[in-house]
């Protein structure tokens, strides 16, 4: 098992990196040099800019030596690890843990949490805990002449690392759970790109089929007159004609799959590009599924729902459909659809006689890569990627999503509701 993160969702983009670190440097810079020479405070110059040197230098082969975009997880740790080392370096040389700049020895690792894997952030925790200690025990004096006057009693002295390592641990696990969050709602969100782009694809595939249709209906049509004459040439010689009718027949075989193919609004597929009503959707989806379910499908529908066109739209048909298939996949024998409309509002209301959603996900519902732990369902369950994908690209089609269990029957009951002028959007 590798050490270090490899996905992609674990990486540093390095011009962010750098410029940060190159403020950083500035800032160290400018710091040793202004007490120094300026407010007169003395300790060793030389070697701190040496140390600041050794962070320049470390830059430069950033900019200029590596070649990546992106700093994966285990180059990004090597790079933090050496910003702890060198600013540890320079709060040695000038106070160790009672100078005031010690509070930015946490900040690398708080950065680290948000973009590095969980062990490679647990070791950066473990070594600047560990420096934090050091600090506090071995260190060179405040610069002269601070340290003739910075006398504190042990009880502060010692309160300085323990609150920075508890502000440590405590932040660390904040940005680590956001960070957390963060990537699984990207690596969702891909998915859902992944799957959408298929889709697009499929329509475009529809397209071309229709393109190659047109065009290669009058080759076929040419084909079929020679070949009828070629019938009438050698209808005395058995041998030929037998070919030749092969031929004919194969012909007509070619035609029959191009007209199939042919996507015409208003005679071959109603469903591609005209404009649809919510129940001519449902429908449609209901259909796809009673073709390879055994379920027995419920639908009603008042007579306002049948009376608004909207666009036809990838995303609500494949939100839809993950829905209904939802409550087809966890229903016992019956799925129940209610679209209900008026002059302002549309809403479908989509319920199962399943056993409903577990305690421990209702609360989660549209969270990507939520499982149950309930035995009876968890070998059907998947991972809450179809509920997230419905409900992600449903509400970006101005839809509210309420997901609950129902309260007349014993399944799940998911509530989508649009208002008809954002309908019209669509």
């Amino acid at each position: 098992m590798e050490f270090f993160e490899t996905s992609k969702y674990f990486s540093l983009k390095k011009s962010t990196y750098i410029n940060l670190r190159s403020i950083a440097i500035i800032g160290q810079l400018i710091t040793i040099n202004l007490i120094y020479f300026i407010f007169g405070l003395k300790f060793n110059l030389v070697l701190g800019n040496l140390i600041i040197l050794a962070g320049i230098l470390s830059n430069l082969y950033l900019l200029y030596g590596d070649k990546n975009t992106q700093l994966l997880d285990k180059t990004a740790f090597f790079f933090l690890l050496i910003d702890i080392s060198q600013l540890s370096c320079l709060l040695y040389l000038s106070g160790g843990i009672s100078n005031p700049f010690s509070i930015f020895l946490i900040i690398p690792t708080i950065f680290s949490s948000s973009y590095l894997g969980f062990k490679s952030n647990l070791l950066l925790v473990t070594i600047t805990i560990l420096l934090i200690v050091f600090l506090t025990f071995f260190n060179q004096p405040l610069p002269f002449p601070v340290s003739e006057h910075f006398h504190v009693d042990n009880y502060y002295y010692y309160s300085i690392p323990i609150s920075l390592i508890v502000a440590l641990i405590f932040l660390n696990y904040f940005a680590l759970t956001f960070g957390k969050e963060s990537r699984i709602r990207k690596e969702a969100l891909n998915k859902m790109e992944e799957i959408m782009s298929k889709e697009h694809e499929l329509l475009s595939l529809g397209g071309q089929a229709a393109a190659a249709a047109h065009s290669l209906g009058t080759p076929f049509s040419t084909m079929k007159i020679i070949s009828s004459d070629l019938l009438k040439q050698f209808k005395d010689k058995p041998q030929i004609r037998k070919d030749i009718d092969l031929l004919v027949s194969e012909i007509e075989r070619c035609s029959e799959i191009l007209k199939k193919l042919t996507l015409n609004p208003t005679i071959e597929d109603d469903f591609i590009d005209r404009d649809l009503t919510i129940i001519d959707y449902v429908n449609e989806i209901i259909k796809s599924f009673r073709e390879t379910s055994k379920k027995e499908f419920i639908l009603n529908f008042n007579q306002y729902s049948n009376s608004l066109n909207i666009t036809k739209s990838i995303e609500i048909v494949y939100g839809l459909r993950n829905f209904i298939g939802n409550a087809n996949k966890f229903s016992k024998n019956k799925v129940f659809i209610d679209i209900k409309s008026d002059d302002n509002i549309t809403e479908i209301i989509i319920e199962d006689d399943g056993e409903g959603y577990p305690n421990d996900v209702l609360r989660k519902i549209g969270e990507p890569y939520v499982k149950s732990f309930k035995s009876s369902i968890k070998s059907k369950s998947g991972l809450g990627l179809g509920i997230f994908i419905g409900k992600t690209l449903l509400e970006k089609n101005y839809a509210n999503i309420l997901c609950r269990n129902s309260k007349i029957r014993s399944g799940a009951e998911v509530n989508i509701k649009w208002k008809n002028k954002d309908l019209l959007k669509i």
